[in-house]
């Protein structure tokens, strides 16, 4: 193989990561107390440190948003001193790490939130099909409440505070979660915001909610330490395509570039079912954006390679062949085989099919 972009050096904002593999953020559920991370975790993350730049898992704002089983947060102190040993093992190995902030929105059920929280989104839509609690097992989504402007405001500094939180907790940046049909992202389609005031209407009200939480995020920590993720034409919870969706996120780029954040993560999920994002806006977002572009989506190495090196991206992400194959970035860069993920142990407590895959 020629010369290879993937395994070479780069630049993130302040960040120097020595290739331009990023593993991307994979819900894994194994924050067994109080939302923390625990040694668990930080033992898996440490184990992947050779990628370039971890994206960790979806981790919570705010106990409202905190609607998945064993989620962990970054609300608390608390929260924020169990993330440190995290941040440590990683940065020892030699890697960098960023913190996924989400927000569940409507996709949670009290089974699985603190003590206290409930289930809020833009409009009262519920989510298709059923979510799983340990209390309950498998459970119907329920009406989410419509949340009101200030309960608005508050969620959007709720990302600026964990956000400040992730940086005392030792990591390198956040990633706002914009994708996969959760409160940003539900803020943008009107499949699921049906509201009628200053956060919902038109093209321009729906996306004042991600661009007032990336404007706030990045004066609160910088945006060269701030990403976000999107998902047009994601299929996750219910969500569904609509009429102007390439303008949606045609317009939400180009606002973006003035907030100054640093990178747009760019996920196409068609490789696990989902309509594929046309490659016209894919390309009309790649020109829009002047930083750092990260795409992801069922890449292997030759796939990768190109979109490098034909100028689509400057990094690419990877999901689950992180989960199998701790030493990834070394099979990919050896050509070697590649351990096959149990599926039935993806969002378990334990260690099992988390820290106990082998590496080659």
């Amino acid at each position: 193989m020629s010369e290879s972009l993937l395994f070479s050096p780069t630049t993130v904002g302040p960040l120097s990561l020595r290739n331009r593999i990023v593993m991307a953020p994979m819900t894994r559920c194994r924050a067994v107390h109080a939302n923390q991370a625990n040694a668990l975790m930080a033992q898996y993350y440490a184990q992947r440190a050779t990628a370039g730049l971890i994206v960790t898992e979806g981790t919570a704002t705010s106990p409202n948003g905190a609607g998945y089983v064993r989620m962990p947060g970054i609300w608390s102190q608390e929260q924020v001193d169990a993330w440190k040993p995290v941040t440590k093992g990683v940065h020892d190995a030699g890697g960098h790490i960023v913190v996924q902030l989400m927000h569940t929105g409507r996709v949670g059920h009290r089974h699985n939130l603190p003590k206290g929280a409930e289930v809020l989104a833009p409009s009262a839509v519920a989510a298709p099909g059923e979510m799983y609690t340990d209390a309950a097992g498998m459970q119907a989504f329920a009406v989410p409440r419509a949340m009101t402007s200030s309960e608005v405001e508050t969620a959007r500094d709720e990302f600026v505070s964990a956000a400040r939180n992730a940086l005392a907790a030792g990591f390198d940046g956040v990633e706002l979660h914009g994708a996969n049909g959760y409160l940003i992202e539900e803020f943008l389609s009107p499949v699921t915001n049906l509201r009628d005031d200053g956060w919902g209407g038109s093209v321009e009200k729906r996306l004042r909610f991600p661009l007032e939480v990336a404007q706030a995020v990045a004066q609160a920590i910088g945006g060269d330490r701030v990403g976000i993720r999107l998902s047009p034409y994601g299929a996750s919870v219910g969500m569904t395509a609509y009429p102007e969706i390439d303008e949606t996120y045609q317009t939400l780029v180009a606002r973006l570039v003035a907030t100054g954040i640093q990178t747009v993560h760019l996920v196409d999920h068609s490789s696990m079912g989902a309509p594929e994002v046309p490659s016209a806006l894919k390309r009309a977002l790649r020109l829009a954006w002047p930083r750092t572009f990260l795409v992801c989506g069922g890449f292997d190495r030759l796939s990768a390679e190109a979109e490098l090196s034909e100028g689509r991206a400057d990094l690419v992400g990877f999901g689950r062949p992180f989960i199998a194959n701790p030493d990834f970035t070394t099979r990919l860069a050896k050509g070697l085989a590649l351990t096959a993920a149990d599926g039935t142990t993806f969002y378990t407590s334990g260690p099992e099919g988390y820290t106990d895959y082998l590496t080659a």
